[in-house]
């Protein structure tokens, strides 16, 4: 831009700009119907080729535009300022301010240009652990509590970990990690590599760490991490007096991991069908307006959600959605698993996130950022419990959600932070220069462990390997 009039370069900018979005609408657009196409059967070769694909277009443009970032970086802050205060440019003044704040972390070009080529290259890992884990592992069938045979998958081990049946729960804990055990150096390996591409970035854009690098963007300071992680650490007696409460409660001398998800409530076996988790959800949300349930009734019914487990199909759950087009919810939802009525109430959260956020923003502004993301999909859990609380006089169905509820507590807060303290000690063992080896992710991993739950509290060594199955730590960002 440099030898250009003020005019000359804002008209150039907001070309540029708009140029952008025009060809970032349909990448997004395109991107999202292969990257679902590609969740719904990982083992399609057409869609793991049409995916390749798109992320080999995806980073030809990235290499094309690499100049643009670092030309805005370099306009002066005066001329900078007067662009942010021109009409002209108004609907990119956010967008704008979030780009200039980056400066720091913003390379040259011939180094942008290096960094968009490796991109594709450097997130490998998850596609490994994607394929490994819903396609090629195979984890047997289990006799259950009524003498069928049941396929032990991903989706399904969650069912049994719920029957009241304890020597039901045990097996299906030990033989589905037995699976985990037989891949446990691919998955270290894997797991490594993705610690390694995490790190290399954050040095490459001068980030302190790869927890600064993952923070920056979204504006939150390394001390609300570390904080939280404090936090926990300094109450978790009350989850250890819940853990010794849940051991009294079922009967058991001692407490396993694979205890802690069945329900405390006995002769209370809940089987909710999708459609009538759906009416659940819908009526709990009535608080939010009409329309809100109105546009979530119709999606629910219609084609926003692929419910149920099919083969090649990815694990847990999520919600997706592209700018223009309805959101979309993957689910494996079990009818026996109670938890997966929350699941759909916390997803139904992010998909109407979603919608609100593409009805009132510009495209340049409808993105949320992962700090903010669970707010909505917490909220709708919130309000499940108390409609169901409402629903109910009686005792025991009313012990059994509120069980519930302080088990989806333990999970999001105690679990989830344990998970965040895990990604920032493996990251600071890679930027220690220390190697990161399955010894050393079972050793950190079993260390929390054993901060995280009650001494009364036996640890399966099996359970080491859980670290290798959480998809977040295979993923870009940190854990928070």
């Amino acid at each position: 831009m440099e030898g250009q009039s003020s005019a000359h370069r804002r008209k150039a900018l907001l070309i540029v700009l708009e140029f952008e979005k025009a060809l970032e609408l349909k990448l997004e657009r395109l991107y999202h119907f292969a990257s679902l196409q590609l969740a719904e059967d990982s083992t399609n070769n057409e869609y793991l080729a049409r995916i390749g694909q798109i992320q080999n277009l995806l980073t030809k443009i990235g290499e094309a535009a690499a100049f643009v970032v670092p030309e805005i970086q370099a306009i002066d802050d005066e001329t900078f300022a007067k662009f942010i205060a021109d009409p002209a440019l108004a609907d990119w003044r956010i967008k704008l301010h979030k780009i200039r704040r980056m400066k720091p972390h913003v390379l040259s070009e011939p180094e942008e240009r290096i960094l968009a080529l490796g991109r594709v290259a450097l997130s490998g890992y998850d596609d490994t652990f994607s394929q490994l884990t819903d396609v090629d592992m195979k984890f047997g069938v289990l006799t259950d509590e009524t003498g069928r045979e049941k396929p032990l998958t991903q989706s399904s081990f969650s069912s049994f970990l719920v029957k009241r049946d304890h020597e039901l729960r045990k097996r299906a804990f030990h033989q589905f990690y037995a699976e985990f055990q037989d891949h446990q150096y691919t998955l270290a390996a894997s797991l490594a590599y993705s610690v390694k591409a995490d790190i290399f970035r954050a040095r490459a854009r001068h980030y302190s760490s790869a927890l600064e690098a993952a923070l920056f963007p979204d504006d939150v300071p390394v001390s609300v991490y570390d904080g939280l992680i404090t936090s926990v650490r300094a109450n978790l007696k009350p989850l250890f007096r819940y853990f010794e409460l849940r051991r009294r409660v079922l009967g058991l001398p001692e407490l396993h991991h694979y205890d802690t998800y069945v329900p405390l409530v006995p002769e209370i076996e809940t089987r909710v069908t999708f459609d009538q988790a759906v009416e659940h959800v819908l009526a709990a949300l009535a608080p939010l307006g009409k329309e809100y349930v109105d546009v979530l009734a119709e999606g629910l019914r219609g084609r926003w959600c692929d419910r149920y487990e099919t083969k090649g199909k990815r694990s847990g759950a999520f919600s997706s959605g592209s700018y223009g087009a309805p959101p979309y919810i993957l689910m494996n939802y079990k009818d026996d698993v109670f938890a997966d009525v929350y699941t759909l109430a916390h997803e139904a959260g992010h998909s109407m996130h979603t919608w609100f956020s593409q009805k009132s923003q510009r495209f340049q502004d409808y993105e949320y950022p992962i700090f903010l993301a669970e707010v909505a999909s917490t909220f709708n859990e919130e309000l499940l419990t108390h409609h169901l609380l409402e629903q109910t006089s009686d005792p025991k169905m009313r012990a059994y959600i509120i069980n519930r509820q302080i088990d989806d507590l333990r999970g999001t807060l105690f679990r989830q932070t344990m998970f965040a303290e895990f990604e920032k000690i493996i990251h600071a063992v890679e930027e220690s220069g220390d190697a990161l080896t399955l010894d050393v992710f079972k050793s950190e991993y079993r260390k929390l462990l054993e901060t995280y739950f009650a001494e009364n509290f036996v640890l399966d060594p099996q359970l080491d390997l859980e670290c290798l199955r959480i998809p977040h730590f295979y993923q870009r960002i940190l854990c928070l």
